[in-house]
């Protein structure tokens, strides 16, 4: 099982966040990576756009993965953000997006890189905890949500 409290740090979990385009979403995206994790943001914005020309990665349900493997990195991180308003993502099933997981990982990760996708993905498939994230209150309690299970499964 993947930690998601090693994807995930309480800075790079964000709520309501008011954006328009995917452009904007995907900007500030790399934005709260680049400062989580000393990065270079129009790097990152540079590889997630040129991730996503490849095809969308909303993947439906109002939920999308960007992922990219820019430079600098050393292992798998995350940003996820909960959005105001839902924004069109180009998803399969053409619905508009709300809950973003961005995934970014050094380009040597292979394997690191798929498991973590996977897995967020798994967990992203789960109408409960999508609908417990839809409802949660704040940065801090979307954090708890993600990393909650961790903290019980430690105890």
């Amino acid at each position: 099982m993947i930690a998601y409290s090693k994807l995930l740090l309480p800075d790079t979990v964000l709520a309501d966040i008011a954006v328009t385009s995917k452009k904007a979403l995907l900007n500030q995206l790399a934005g709260a990576a680049a400062q989580a994790h000393g990065l270079d943001a129009k790097l990152i914005a540079s590889a997630l756009a040129d991730r996503e020309r490849i095809g969308s990665t909303g993947f439906g349900g109002g939920i999308a993965i960007p992922h990219a493997k820019p430079a600098g990195l050393t292992h798998v991180v995350g940003v996820f953000a909960r959005l105001a308003s839902p924004i069109d993502f180009q998803a399969i099933d053409e619905l508009p997006v709300d809950l973003v997981f961005m995934m970014l990982s050094p380009p040597d990760a292979g394997a690191d890189h798929l498991k973590a996708l996977a897995a967020v993905s798994r967990r992203l498939r789960e109408l409960g905890f999508v609908a417990k994230l839809r409802g949660a209150g704040s940065p801090d309690a979307l954090y708890a949500l993600w990393t909650g299970d961790e903290a019980r499964d430690a105890a």
